[in-house]
């Protein structure tokens, strides 16, 4: 395809042949040179009206470097500044194609291929320049190694290197290596406005609001160290008395200037020092601040349109919530004019490079994705799927951000209905439950037990046995266990079985033994300390 056959947006004929060379960098002692000036070095405001009056007719270079003046030493100026510039380019950029067909399907995807660079962040940030300064101009370098047309990088161009058309102040031009005032080369330069206010582009920065708010708080902090100086430490008085020397004069004149700096000095003991505290440095240095602070206001104002979100300050509008809303919008309005711009200057060309021209072009979105409150529809959907409704689960996952689950992916269920609470059970019926499973220690073989707990011990000299007698005792011991004492002992076993807790368990023992059979366990107890008499005594 001819080149004449493809026109910029000013019907300007494109030169593929220049769109690989790079037109408007930087050159060290030319006309594009990167080192600027400093108007802002002793600015007031008849110096300043003079620079806007240079903008307005057609030589805005003294403004520019005002602007970015600016930049460098308002920390408030440059913090809202880089608010608003950011807000917009960390936004994800979509591209939707201009039909549905497969080809234009096809150059949609070539776009979103390019737009996954990592670099585009941050060359959007600078075409955002134009927010502050009205307008910025952004070089594409073209290249065609691959065969295909492809934006290798977009790269910022000092606004001060262009001009524009002095017959209409509004066609953009560049200043070439001669000097001359020439048109920009089609296809080669995204050309950025988006104005705070109606008019020409070089009056409708927001740097041209902000150099006044800058100037007036430049003489307050000025003012404001003048006055922390004077007034920030007492005055020191020193009295000396009336047949003191000249010397003595110096002595102590000296001593009563450099005593802030250094806290320390000596005067003859005839000598007086007095400090001296103004009454009003507290109300005159809230009086500064105050200004100051008012000043910054308006610059928030007119850079994200409220206060709330940078100076903790809730006004008018309500409260910081609605605050937020009002930079919403304007951060709204930039992307929206943004993407106009990049599909103007940036998308058209791509596709007319690579397809030729088109009936209609792919569209780049700029568009912050309104984050759904998933809480609130799971809580409104769970009602009305009980009652019938039927929703597509792809479309609920959607909306939560997870995947379809695939056939082998270990899949999460309701969980178990937990059991009813149960009431604390009561002791006496643990007691009962448990009562016929008593354990009882069992004689040692040879040996029966008597069906009485009067019975003679088995095996004691007389009987006939030839059983030990401490094996004796422990077996009749045992027998006795299996009575009362047996008896506690297995009440005992099965309330701590059944206990869920000490708790539990002391209020069965306290509900259990409230009455002790104080006799049987005597007799146990006796039984126990004979035993172990007995074998000491046997040796064992």
């Amino acid at each position: 395809m001819a080149d004449y056959q493809l026109v910029d947006s000013y019907g300007r004929p494109v030169r593929r042949q220049a769109l690989t060379n790079e037109v408007a960098a930087a050159t060290i002692g030319g006309v594009r040179s990167p080192i600027a000036g400093y108007p802002a070095d002793g600015l007031n405001p008849l110096s300043l009206a003079q620079i806007l009056r240079d903008a307005d007719t057609g030589n805005p270079l003294r403004y520019l470097e005002l602007a970015e003046t600016i930049e460098e030493r308002d920390a408030h100026y440059i913090g809202v500044l880089g608010t608003r510039r950011r807000s917009v380019s960390q936004i994800e950029i979509t591209v939707e194609a201009a039909s549905d067909d497969a080809e234009d399907e096809a150059i949609a995807q070539e776009l979103r291929d390019w737009i996954k660079r990592d670099e585009l962040t941050e060359e959007i940030f600078d075409v955002l320049d134009c927010i502050g300064k009205g307008y910025s101009f952004t070089e594409i370098l073209w290249d065609t190694s691959e065969g295909q047309w492809q934006p290798t990088r977009l790269e910022w161009r000092d606004p001060r290197w262009f001009r524009f058309d002095r017959n209409d102040l509004r066609t953009p031009m560049l200043i070439s290596e001669g000097g001359q005032e020439v048109p920009l080369e089609p296809y080669k330069f995204i050309h950025a406005q988006i104005r705070a206010k109606s008019g020409l582009a070089v009056r409708s920065g927001i740097a041209r609001i902000a150099a006044w708010g800058w100037m007036f708080k430049m003489f307050t902090q000025r003012d404001w160290a003048i006055f922390s100086q004077t007034y920030g430490q007492p005055v020191r008085l020193g009295k000396y008395g009336a047949g003191a020397s000249e010397d003595d004069k110096r002595t102590l004149f000296r001593a009563v200037a450099n005593i802030a700096g250094d806290c320390a000095a000596i005067i003859p003991q005839s000598m007086e020092m007095e400090f001296i505290e103004a009454a009003n440095v507290g109300a005159a240095h809230q009086l500064y601040k105050e200004r100051a602070d008012w000043l910054d206001q308006q610059i928030s104002k007119a850079v994200l349109g409220q206060t709330a979100t940078t100076d903790a300050v809730v006004g008018g509008l309500g409260s910081g919530k609605e605050h937020r809303a009002v930079q919403k919008d304007i951060q709204t309005a930039d992307a929206r004019a943004l993407a106009a711009i990049l599909n103007r200057d940036l998308v058209r060309p791509f596709v007319q490079l690579n397809h030729g021209p088109q009936k209609a072009y792919p569209r780049l979105k700029i568009e912050e994705v309104e984050r759904e409150d998933v809480a609130a529809l799971s809580s409104a959907l769970v009602p009305l799927i009980d009652r019938g409704m039927q929703v597509s689960q792809a479309s609920i996952l959607t909306k939560f951000g997870l995947p379809e689950p695939k056939p082998t992916d270990r899949l999460l269920g309701p969980a178990a209905p937990p059991a009813p609470p149960t009431a604390p059970p009561d002791p006496s019926s643990q007691i009962k439950r448990f009562s016929g499973e008593i354990k009882r220690v069992q004689p040692s073989p040879g040996t029966e037990p008597a069906p009485q707990a009067e019975a003679p011990l088995a095996g004691l000299p007389g009987d006939g046995a030839e059983t030990d007698p401490a094996v004796a005792i422990a077996d009749r011991l045992a027998i006795e266990a299996a009575g009362a004492v047996g008896d506690m002992i297995g009440q005992i076993e099965a309330m701590l079985a059944a206990a869920s807790s000490l708790d539990e368990f002391r209020a069965m023992l306290e509900a259990g033994f409230a009455k002790v059979d104080a006799t049987a366990l005597a007799k146990g107890m006796t039984i126990a300390n004979a035993a172990g008499r007995l074998g000491v005594e046997a040796g064992d």
